[in-house]
């Protein structure tokens, strides 16, 4: 077994990615009893390779979390500040610049005390509280360096689009550091449609978009700037070497940071676009409050029924394993749940929204089920805010099974997949 995955891994390394074919990691390689890993710079490796010289001599604005690291785990900001960059202030999104906060939450605007700083509470801005806030800071140049997870309800990327808008209007250049997608290159799942655009989904894009920010940055800039801001931005994205779409996370060198508190590894990334549409449910909770956030699924009035009914699918790349917990925090807070705990054994055959969709479809059996309704007049429940349209929530409460569901969006992905192919960046050969 594992020599048929290292050559997996080395069958893997032979495909071109932007900058040239990848080899095996001799660090990884150095450790016992660790796999090899493909090596891949990122955008921050490679600009600080060359002593930030796209940026040095510009006073910039730097968009991060905790994700925007080298190798060494060493900050993006904390080097450039110490290399002699200008810095003019730097903006946290959700969860905030030094990644605190938990969900829906920031650490609003002060001081870094590492760096004497301004950091800029970004979490939830738009174009203009963006333009503001550059004006304030006095930047030229915006560099964005945060790692995604690849999924549309992530909300990092619209704070990378509002930017982008906020850069373009103010005739300000752009700079993606680009990260790996850290779940592949395959866009999967349905279409967000306007009347439901949310900071969960700002723009028209798929569920799994499949692209790395530096691609959803020349996605964004060539499909919605020039309606949004009148011009596309001056953009540049220092591109990863050595990725390409077939590589997750767990196959590359590239530091594992958690993007976010309730996303502590790369096994949560893979699952995440799938059960984190649980969040759009009232009597199951997604797992915020345990050591497994969005692979403990369940709720205080379900049972060993429903992982019974999930696992008799026998669904690709994926095992259930009958699971029972007590939310900390979040939902349902010291109430005993029952439920699922989603287990990936094969990461290129499993389909976390395919997975999802079948434990919703059999959760909808359960006398107890309920989606969430926010108390607002207007399209109220959640689920419809995350899937992009109520067709995945009304399909369910018809009756309709899983493959219903996901051939009900076959025809808006395939568009989708062939309009973003003019933005890309990596292959996605064997994706």
């Amino acid at each position: 077994m594992r020599y048929r995955i290292e050559r997996r891994r080395l069958l893997a390394a032979g495909a071109a990615g932007i900058a040239g074919a990848a080899t095996l990691s001799t660090s990884a390689e150095a450790k016992p009893g660790l796999l090899p890993r493909i090596p891949v710079r990122t955008g921050m490796d490679r600009l600080a390779a060359q002593d930030w010289a796209a940026v040095r001599g510009e006073r910039i604005g730097v968009i991060s979390n905790p994700t925007g690291v080298d190798r060494d785990y060493r900050h993006l900001v904390d080097r450039m500040h110490a290399d002699g960059v200008t810095i003019g202030g730097v903006f946290g999104p959700e969860h905030g610049f030094r990644g605190s906060a938990q969900a829906g939450g920031s650490e609003g605007t002060g001081i870094d005390a590492r760096t004497g700083l301004t950091v800029y509470d970004a979490y939830l801005a738009e174009a203009p509280k963006f333009a503001e806030m550059f004006t304030a800071a006095g930047v030229r140049t915006v560099v964005f360096d945060i790692q995604d997870v690849g999924c549309r309800f992530y909300t990092y990327i619209w704070t990378m689009y509002e930017s982008m808008v906020a850069a373009a209007r103010l005739g300000l250049r752009y700079v993606v550091l680009d990260r790996p997608n850290p779940i592949g290159g395959r866009a999967y799942g349905p279409m967000m449609t306007t009347p439901l655009t949310t900071w969960v989904g700002k723009k028209e894009i798929v569920q799994q978009h499949g692209m790395t920010v530096g691609e959803l940055a020349r996605f964004f800039n060539g499909e919605f700037l020039p309606a949004a801001a009148g011009r596309p931005v001056e953009l540049e994205v220092i591109a990863c070497q050595g990725w390409i779409g077939r590589l997750r996370a767990g196959d590359t060198d590239v530091p594992w940071v958690l993007p976010s508190p309730n996303m502590p590894t790369p096994d949560t990334a893979v699952v995440y676009p799938g059960t984190g549409m649980f969040e759009g449910t009232a009597t199951i909770t997604e797992g915020r409050g345990t050591t497994r956030p969005f692979e403990l699924i369940g709720g205080p009035d379900f049972d060993y029924h429903w992982v019974d009914a999930v696992a008799a699918h026998n669904l690709p790349g994926a095992e259930f394993r009958e699971a029972y917990f007590v939310p900390a925090f979040s939902r349902f807070v010291g109430q005993q749940c029952a439920g699922i705990e989603v287990k990936v054994t094969d990461q290129a055959a499993y389909d976390p929204i395919r997975v999802a969709v079948t434990m919703l479809v059999e959760a909808r059996k359960f006398p107890a089920f309920a989606w969430r309704r926010d108390n607002v007049p207007v399209n109220p429940y959640w689920i419809d805010k995350l899937t992009g349209s109520s067709r995945l929530r009304t399909m369910i409460d018809a009756g309709a099974d899983a493959d219903e569901v996901v051939g009900a969006w076959r025809v808006e992905l395939a568009e989708f997949d062939a309009r973003r192919k003019r933005y890309l960046l990596y292959s996605r050969i064997g994706s």
